[in-house]
């Protein structure tokens, strides 16, 4: 027994306080933390951002506003609010991981290509909204397309979320007619229908490693003929 109490001793009261804090939290969820809001032990400390790939951590920080003041027991809701506004955001969430750190959860609008302008090459989502992406900052590798046809940028957008190799290869896509569209891969050029989907699109997959096997060299794949993959060798 006084080894027990020794040790409640040197752990001190804040120990025990905020042990007592989180119990009575826990058994009465609804009225604790607009009370817990107003002490000092939980007010915020740090701030994680997670989940952006292109977005700056620091304009998150930047847009949430949060002095010294705040506690992690605040209506987060007008935060995530703040933090939606920004152009890049899909959704975001926040939780608190005690006593005193808020934890930032973002989906990001993702960028699918390169559309080129004044200005010079502008980063677009699959609806053709710029986003404010610096290249200069982050490694960004996008196909270009001419104009913010929005039928080819969700059909990019389709094509990074299913068949991501085939994505990152991606240089151009483009319309070469009225019934045809065009995407060009180091390899070789892909010519399509302008129904493409990403299955049809995947049918090349193995077709090409079959040439790799060969050691052929291709110069163009043809999907525009129902049920086959045309290989033009160069």
């Amino acid at each position: 027994m006084t080894r027990v109490l020794t040790m409640v001793r040197r752990a001190g009261w804040k120990g025990f306080a905020a042990a007592a804090l989180l119990v009575v939290l826990c058994v009465s969820p609804l009225w604790a933390p607009p009370v817990l809001a107003h002490l000092s032990f939980f007010r915020v400390r740090k701030v994680e951002v997670r989940g952006t790939r292109y977005l700056a951590p620091s304009l998150v920080l930047a847009r949430l506003k949060i002095d010294t003041t705040a506690s992690v027991w605040d209506d987060t809701r007008p935060l995530e609010r703040r933090i939606a506004a920004l152009p890049q955001v899909r959704a975001v969430t926040i939780d608190r991981n005690l006593p005193g750190t808020l934890v930032i959860h973002i989906t990001e609008d993702l960028p699918v290509a390169f559309v080129p302008s004044r200005g010079g090459l502008e980063a677009v989502d699959s609806a053709g909204r710029v986003l404010p992406i610096d290249a200069s900052r982050v490694d960004v590798d996008l196909p270009v397309v001419a104009t913010r046809d929005t039928s080819l940028l969700r059909l990019l957008a389709q094509i990074r979320g299913s068949l991501p190799r085939v994505f990152d290869r991606l240089s151009d896509a483009r319309r070469s007619g009225p019934d045809e569209l065009v995407l060009t891969l180091p390899e070789a050029l892909i010519r399509a229908q302008p129904g493409l989907t990403v299955s049809r699109l995947a049918d090349i997959i193995p077709v090409e490693r079959d040439l790799v096997r060969r050691g052929a060299h291709v110069a163009e794949l043809d999907l525009r003929f129902r049920d086959q993959v045309i290989a033009r060798l160069q």
